[in-house]
């Protein structure tokens, strides 16, 4: 007799899971709140369907934090076999030029979808919608609220897959923390990820720069620093350049209640270069002109630093040097939950086994972004839903003789 598995949730985790499960072992009912399944899957997509990155799984692996618990299913299922994956069922990628991969030009977010709802009814698997998951019973049975009636669900296997925080409007609000805390399973709270952060800019300065972009600058918080862009918003910043610091710009928030990061404006000259230029005499030009056309110092950049360099330093020029090479910015706390990327918190690492099986509930496992780590954006987080479903699916496939 085939073993029963639940799997609570219908995102990428959930579905790439019932694809990989074996039909002739298990029969396997997949329990999704929303009407349908896989609805942040199709919002993720609306700005460009970014599935996973290209580079080299070794660089790939360490943008995590932390990373040592993803490493074993990371490297039995890693990015390049995700994208293995999809051209064998139908999904051609292409790299774009920031190296993420993208599904290739007229494939949708609904037909990448359908290509798992397919291997799914291929496996004669079931997906039950509208079954909003309400806890356990004195059993540890599962407890579902459906068309206004309570229903008590046992299986062999049960399979969390419930997401994090963010974007709750696709049905990720992370409720059902309560629901493991009541069963001793330690939770860490919520935290925004990828997200934007407040700065307190002068008013007169948040007018000037509101809605402009640092293009092609590093970034440092820490220990780690960044190549990208920075956005500037009235109240603070946001971007591709700052998101991958969000573990360390939250650490000092959390130790300091603020948080400092350096901008190097000019990642290609050296201190030493910038330096010879601002000593280098001129006539007939303002130090201000002179600047900008010697360092090419765009109009956005000399606001910043006439803005938040005194003027001693903007007239020392070991000091303005310094300045432009690490323009300081002090974070004064995150953006919005509801707004965030992604989220941090949930599951405690703790809490698992190599296999993703709650130590304190055998036979429950939990996946994807309900566990407690950090994920750049990229195709990053995603990935890390394929990598740990695939492997927990091969764990079971294999459990069963």
């Amino acid at each position: 007799m085939k073993k029963q598995i639940v799997i609570i949730g219908g995102g990428a985790s959930a579905l790439l899971l019932a694809s990989e499960l074996s039909s002739e072992k298990y029969q396997v009912t997949v329990y999704e709140k929303n009407t349908a399944p896989g609805r942040k899957f199709l919002v993720a997509g609306d700005g460009g369907f970014n599935l996973t990155h290209s580079e080299t799984p070794t660089a790939f692996l360490l943008r995590y934090t932390p990373y040592e618990f993803l490493e074993k299913c990371f490297l039995d299922f890693n990015n390049w076999d995700t994208i293995k994956w999809l051209q064998a069922n139908g999904i051609g990628t292409f790299t774009g030029s920031s190296g993420r991969i993208f599904p290739t030009k007229g494939i949708k977010p609904i037909d990448v979808l359908n290509v798992f709802l397919e291997k799914i009814k291929h496996n004669t698997f079931s997906i039950q919608s509208k079954y909003e998951w309400q806890g356990f019973d004195a059993n540890n049975d599962l407890i579902f609220a459906n068309a206004g009636q309570i229903r008590t669900i046992k299986c062999d296997y049960a399979i969390f897959c419930l997401g994090g925080a963010s974007w709750p409007v696709t049905g990720s609000t992370g409720d059902w923390i309560n629901y493991f805390s009541e069963k001793n399973v330690r939770i860490k709270p919520f935290e925004a990820s990828n997200c934007s952060y407040n700065v307190n800019w002068a008013k007169d300065l948040a007018i000037q720069i509101e809605g402009k972009a640092l293009k092609n600058c590093t970034i440092s918080c820490g220990n780690k620093s960044q190549l990208g862009e920075v956005v500037l918003t009235a109240v603070g910043i946001e971007g591709s350049g700052i998101y991958p610091l969000s573990p360390q710009i939250r650490k000092q928030l959390h130790e300091k209640g603020s948080a400092e990061i350096l901008i190097d404006l000019k990642p290609t000259l050296s201190f030493e270069n910038i330096l010879e230029k601002i000593k280098k005499s001129r006539t007939n030009i303002s130090f201000t002109k002179y600047l900008m056309q010697a360092l090419n110092i765009n109009e956005l950049q000399m606001t910043l630093l006439k803005n938040l360099v005194t003027k001693e330093d903007f007239l020392d020029p070991q000091k303005l040097a310094t300045h432009i090479k690490n323009l300081k910015l002090t974070i004064s706390s995150a953006g919005s939950l509801v707004d965030a990327i992604s989220t941090v918190g949930g599951i405690d690492l703790n809490e698992i086994n190599e296999n993703f099986e709650l130590t304190k509930m055998p036979r429950y496992f939990a996946i994807g972004e309900m566990l407690d780590y950090d994920a750049p954006t990229g195709g990053y987080l995603l990935q890390s839903c394929f990598s740990m479903a695939k492997y927990l699916a091969d764990y079971l496939n294999e459990k069963v003789k």
